[in-house]
């Protein structure tokens, strides 16, 4: 028997399901609407996850990426969190499902994200992790600092080797940021601190099975990154599609090579949630949605995210990034609060592309700004205080009291690593690493 939760007042009831950037961005956007807000997650947090790959390498602890969505919405007083996994939606009778417990909607926003895919070989999950949630990246950041014991205690040099070798599968933005900061770790941050072994002859090794890295840049930015990123000693390889993992290492045009640190970043779908809303849906479960991001028949209904695919000049329109879903989730909930007080509507979604941005280690990224492209010191600053505003951002909107210290351990590493030389990498990085290798442990 299901238990449908009542309604507390007469006022418009919207649900969103998803605390990311689309939702949390949905909701702010409803804040003086005459409406009752609610917020599902399957979490109690928002993740920032651009910068994810750095708590998988250490450079910064798992609480300086994360905000309570409570506190997000804390001055919100028509919102509401609800700490639970929607396992159903049925859009005809206008509920969605959580369990056996059902809520009612007047309007729905969906911005449930992407989860990645392992192209129908799931059981490749269980020997190389991917990066999507915090607890992914608490789970590779511990793997990667046990390959370093394990192999600074290890006699056998093959075993060694396999040890010190990271594999990353999927040459995208997460791919080549991930190969990066992993070059900058093994080279540079905790180079002095082993006896036995010397991690700078680590071998990072990225795959990608297209023909080039970085398909959402221009080719010459991707080359620029692939040649930084070759510089630092990363192994790419282009056209190479990986055809097995297991426990011992990947296999890549009939050769196997021996790895224990295999990293996904290849490859994303739909959560499965977009496909119980009947619309129509293209081959990797992205729900197609009209120009108000609605789905056909059902205008009380959005979708939003990297959870949607939406036609525009004709080509299908899924970025999957971060500026998509924030300005998607703002249009959303502001189509909803015209709607609810009577006021005419603005029109279809137009996305605003501030540009593009990926970073390569320390002191070089590359930029695309659509009127003008470059690569270097200037696209890494430029990098990071993008991410500091939005860091910032996120710690001002939830309220958050930090110290002097934490503030400064809340800008990307390598806006706070200060200097570029060698021996400031040393200094600053290595405790950085610690701090995190600690928290693994306790």
């Amino acid at each position: 028997m299901q238990n449908k939760i009542a309604p507390i007042d007469a006022s418009p009831h919207v649900i969103i399901v998803g605390g990311g950037f689309g939702g949390t961005h949905a909701a702010h956007a409803l804040r003086h609407a005459p409406v009752r807000v609610t917020v599902i997650d399957r979490t109690n947090h928002s993740v920032f996850h651009p910068l994810l790959y750095q708590v998988a390498t250490a450079a910064l602890s798992c609480d300086e990426m994360a905000a309570p969505i409570r506190g997000l919405l804390r001055r919100q007083p028509n919102a509401e969190v609800i700490m639970a996994e929607v396992t159903g939606v049925d859009v005809e009778r206008r509920v969605v499902r959580i369990g056996a417990r059902e809520l009612a909607y007047d309007y729905l926003i969906l911005a449930t994200g992407s989860a990645y895919t392992y192209f129908g070989h799931d059981e490749w999950a269980r020997y190389a992790p991917n990066l999507k949630t915090i607890s992914d990246a608490r789970r590779i950041r511990s793997k990667i600092i046990q390959a370093f014991e394990q192999a600074e205690q290890e006699t056998d040099p093959e075993r060694i080797r396999a040890l010190l070798t990271f594999v990353l599968v999927g040459g995208g933005p997460t791919g080549v940021e991930m190969a990066g900061a992993l070059a900058e770790l093994t080279r540079c941050a905790i180079a002095p601190e082993y006896r036995h072994i010397d991690t700078r002859t680590a071998r990072i090794m990225l795959f990608e099975a297209d023909a080039r890295l970085l398909r959402a840049f221009p080719e010459r930015l991707a080359r620029k990154a692939q040649a930084e990123l070759e510089r630092k000693g990363v192994e790419v390889y282009t056209g190479a599609a990986v055809s097995d993992v297991d426990a011992t290492g990947v296999t890549v045009a009939g050769r196997h090579i021996p790895s224990a640190n295999v990293i996904w970043t290849a490859g994303v779908a739909a959560t499965p949630l977009g496909a119980q809303l009947g619309a129509p849906t293209d081959r990797l479960g992205r729900v197609k949605v009209q120009p108000d991001l609605s789905i056909p028949g059902h205008p009380e209904v959005f979708v939003v995210g990297d959870l949607m695919v939406l036609e525009q000049d004709g080509q299908p329109f899924s970025p999957g990034l971060a500026p998509v879903a924030i300005q998607q989730g703002a249009y959303a909930g502001r189509r909803i609060a015209r709607q609810v007080t009577g006021q005419p509507d603005r029109g279809s979604f137009t996305y605003r592309n501030k540009g593009n941005l990926a970073t390569v280690g320390r002191a070089f990224a590359i930029a695309d700004l659509g009127w003008i492209r470059f690569s270097g010191l200037l696209a890494w600053l430029l990098w990071g205080g993008v991410h500091l505003v939005y860091l910032t951002n996120l710690r001002g909107a939830r309220g958050w009291c930090a110290t002097p210290r934490r503030r400064h351990a809340a800008i990307p590493y390598a806006t706070a690593a200060g200097t570029y030389g060698r021996r400031s990498c040393h200094r600053r990085q290595r405790g950085r690493i610690w701090s995190a290798y600690h928290v693994i442990e306790r």
